[in-house]
């Protein structure tokens, strides 16, 4: 089966396919990325081939900011941001980045099958050019669905371009849907098509451990780790607090400029996840789709300091479930920060939740039977 993967260039777009990509491969299928220049390392770990298609999403972001006269999405409410990004940048502007690029290695490549995360509107777009079926790869929860509305009128004039109507959600529902969230997180539903679960991250790669002392894990990535101030309120908020912290500030930061630590506290750039998470008891972050979902795998509780982009729908959706403590910039303080760890690390109640996910992400297929089931699913529609 050939397999035409569409994905916006951002990291946090590209890494959830990923498993899916792989168990592809593994199957014998021949799967062909196109994508932004940002994605083209991720996808080269993957042994997959990859196709640029458009410019960088900072590119976009430029493009956007010369129509607002100001920085893109400044002033907006947290519940607004996807309202506002989707059919602007995704939509407006992403389609057009990309869509040249992505008709063209379609037709050279003959696809059965177009799958597109989420946000990449050219991908259903293809799809419906291309003749095959389309596929609707989540990274995180369903957006809100007067977003995805306001995402349909933006693409509706380049559908109109190419002589076809847009089919409604942007194309995005158009056949098939694959949602990562597991069921206790994902309160919304596909309005149309048939959709597939798959497990977001893999499992933890050996038990919990016991450690004398509660540890607490602080990262912010590496989209919002230059904030420095963030690690420092972090810092501040802990150094006196009945548990151990491991904070990572990400390759391109240097930890000195933190320093002195505190007696409880190990800064280093970069510890991987797998290694860590096992003896975590609590993990501070900003909200992104690899940290959120690996912790909800190793049923630990978050607290999420959502910065921007999708921190916030993940930040709401962890903290509507029971797994997380959400705190928005303009209440994050060191007091603040103090009592929310104290709460998620000592309080049974998010525990038992975050425990309860890790068993429902336990639950759902594996990208290996998604692959499978998808092989089928092309040859019968």
């Amino acid at each position: 089966m050939k397999i035409f993967v569409v994905s916006t260039p951002g990291a946090g777009h590209v890494t959830p396919l990923v498993p899916l990509i792989g168990a592809l491969l593994a199957g014998g299928d021949e799967v062909l990325v196109v994508s932004g220049p940002e994605a083209a390392p991720i996808i080269a770990k993957t042994g997959a081939r990859f196709a640029l298609a458009g410019r960088s999403q900072a590119e976009w972001m430029a493009r956007l900011a010369t129509r607002t006269r100001g920085n893109p999405g400044d002033g907006i409410a947290a519940e607004r941001i996807l309202h506002y990004f989707l059919p602007r940048a995704f939509g407006e502007i992403g389609v057009d980045e990309m869509i040249d690029d992505v008709l063209r290695e379609g037709h050279k490549f003959a696809p059965d099958v177009v799958v597109f995360e989420a946000f990449a509107l050219a991908g259903p777009l293809v799809a419906e050019l291309l003749g095959v079926p389309g596929v609707a790869h989540m990274f995180g929860p369903l957006p809100p669905n007067d977003a995805v509305e306001l995402a349909n009128d933006a693409v509706s004039p380049i559908w109109r371009s190419y002589g076809r109507d847009v089919p409604g959600w942007a194309g995005m529902y158009r056949d098939l849907t694959i949602q990562i969230c597991p069921p206790m997180l994902e309160t919304a539903h596909v309005p149309t098509g048939e959709t597939w679960r798959l497990r977001p991250v893999a499992l933890p790669a050996r038990p919990r451990e016991v450690t004398p002392r509660p540890v607490v894990y602080v990262t912010f990535g590496t989209l919002f780790n230059a904030n420095l101030g963030l690690f420092q309120v972090a810092l501040d908020a802990l150094a006196d607090e009945p548990v151990d912290v491991v904070m990572t500030v990400g390759h391109d930061q240097n930890p000195g400029e933190l320093a002195p630590f505190p007696a409880n506290v190990r800064v280093e750039q970069f510890i991987p996840q797998a290694d860590l998470l096992p003896s975590c008891s609590a993990i501070v972050h900003h909200g992104g789709a690899g940290t959120t979902f690996g912790a909800l795998a190793h049923g630990i509780p978050q607290v999420i300091l959502p910065q921007g982009a999708d921190n916030y729908e993940h930040a709401a959706m962890c903290e509507r479930a029971g797994t997380a403590i959400a705190l928005r910039p303009e209440v994050v303080t060191p007091a603040n920060l103090a009592a929310a760890v104290r709460r998620v690390v000592f309080d049974a109640d998010h525990a038992a939740a975050s425990r309860k996910c890790a068993a429902e992400i336990v639950a759902m297929p594996d990208a290996v039977s998604v692959a499978t089931t998808l092989r089928t699913w092309v040859a019968a529609v």
